[in-house]
């Protein structure tokens, strides 16, 4: 059951707030009162109550003056005042509608007009807290939404557009929530950077990296990848994540063979610039943990674990030319492929030798 409204009944004359406040008690409403416009002020703060039914003379502040105070005031601008006259009603009401009061009432009041006029005030009240109530709430839903879309909106910088698509919709899970699964990893780079960007001017070392990103970045898009990371001539792709797939590793496969006949074409451009750079790939397959990395205002999404690295390691071995693939990788596709097993490799940061195999082409 809701609480009864609260009436703020402001009269200078002791026998007008009795009998207005008696008059609205029998109603049940709840009536508080100030006998001037400073205390009626100091109420309105205090109490925030529903309705202020104000006199218009009285020593000191006018009605007037009180009811422009209440409407300067942004928390109660919208608060309904029904101004109570004993002068000619229609000067009155132009002055009135200048000040900003709602309604009139004439004195002495009539007592079914003043219950009619209170009842039709406190309707508009009413209707002007649930209006305020719904925008509060449509703006934090709104808020909440942006927000939602602007972080999910940045995977679109990894992703391809369909895979973005499908995270802003809600038809892929959230993949900045810390999860769990088994990824296939890319890592590509190219061979003889180092040194090409040791000795060539910093204009056309960014030139090559244009290119090389713009022709890789193409590629990715078109198998469905995830670019984890751009670092310099390094970059890591993800596959089966956040877009499950049914072949991620023939996926990823398929990528850096195509990948490798692009780079050769820009090799061929960069060697009449005279510039020897040649293209090595890794790739393997494991669990990972994934989700958003970083720092406020400042996340994006990556994969740790050591999937990640043995990639790495195997690209860094990787001749120019060569697609090194761990025997995990190998393994769950061979019968898809031309390769040569290349032995086993000790790699950088791991204990153990590792057999890996060089992809020559895809059969059929």
């Amino acid at each position: 059951m809701s609480a009864p409204a609260k009436i703020l009944v402001v009269d200078d004359t002791p026998a007008n707030i009795k009998l207005l406040g008696d008059l609205l008690a029998s109603k049940g409403y709840q009536v508080s009162t100030a006998v001037n416009g400073e205390e009626a002020l100091a109420k309105v703060a205090a109490e925030k109550p529903d309705l202020v039914l104000l006199d218009v003379m009285m020593p000191g502040m006018s009605g007037y003056e009180v009811c422009r105070k209440i409407r300067e005031n942004p928390a109660t601008a919208l608060l309904p005042v029904v101004m109570c006259t004993s002068l000619d009603p229609q000067q009155e009401r132009v002055k009135g509608i200048e000040a900003g009061a709602d309604d009139f009432l004439s004195k002495p009041v009539n007592q079914p007009e003043l219950f009619a006029r209170v009842k039709s005030s406190l309707r508009v009240k009413a209707l002007h807290d649930e209006l305020a109530a719904l925008n509060a709430n449509l703006e934090k839903r709104v808020a909440e939404q942006v927000g939602e879309i602007e972080r999910l909106a940045r995977l679109k910088r990894f992703v391809s557009p369909r895979v973005g698509d499908l995270i802003l919709a809600g038809e892929v899970d959230d993949p900045l929530k810390t999860h769990r699964r088994e990824i296939t990893v890319v890592f590509t780079d190219l061979r003889g950077f180092t040194a090409f960007s040791e000795t060539a001017e910093p204009e056309e070392v960014m030139g090559v990296l244009r290119e090389y990103h713009a022709a890789l970045g193409r590629i990715v898009l078109a198998h469905e990848g995830t670019v984890e990371h751009f670092a310099g001539d390094g970059v890591m792709i993800l596959f089966n994540d956040p877009l499950p797939l049914d072949e991620p590793e023939l996926a990823a496969i398929r990528m850096a063979l195509e990948m490798r006949t692009a780079v050769a074409a820009l090799a061929t451009a960069w060697k009449k610039r005279g510039h020897e750079l040649g293209f090595g790939v890794g790739i393997a397959n494991g669990y990972a943990t994934l989700g958003a990395i970083g720092f406020e205002g400042r996340r994006d999404y990556g994969a740790i674990g050591p999937v990640t690295n043995l990639s790495a390691r195997l690209c860094a071995e990787a001749h120019a030319g060569q697609v090194l693939v761990s025997q995990r990788v190998y393994g769950k596709v061979e019968e898809r492929l031309e390769a040569e097993h290349v032995g086993e490799m000790m790699l950088k940061g791991l204990s153990k030798p590792v057999p890996a195999y060089n992809i020559i082409a895809l059969r059929g």
